[in-house]
């Protein structure tokens, strides 16, 4: 069996590394909106998870129940990170072939 050339493996290596990089940069530009209580509170962030916004519909601001309004922005908070990083997750798989490459997303 032929041994792999360094030279290649190195070029292979700059390539998907350029891909990773052009896939970063994409990721700052995608967005993912995400709403909890049936759209009383909604968050727009970047696939970096960055917050862009946050908009409260001021049905549901109760001052009685300022409780359940942290509730719904901790809630939506959660889902768009998650989505973020699925987002994100997907992309750098794409790249990557699926290879679990640690510290990486």
């Amino acid at each position: 069996m032929k041994q792999p050339n360094m030279a290649d493996i190195m070029k292979q290596a700059k390539r998907m590394q350029a891909e990773m990089q052009r896939v970063q940069d994409e990721l700052k530009e995608e967005r993912v909106h995400v709403s909890a209580g049936g759209g009383a509170v909604k968050v727009t962030m970047t696939g970096e998870l960055v917050v862009d916004s946050v908009s409260i519909d001021p049905e549901a601001v109760d001052i009685d129940d300022i409780a359940m309004l942290e509730d719904l922005i901790t809630a939506a908070m959660n889902e768009a990170i998650r989505e973020a990083q699925d987002l994100a997750s997907r992309k750098m798989s794409a790249v990557t072939g699926g290879m679990g490459i640690p510290g990486l997303m």
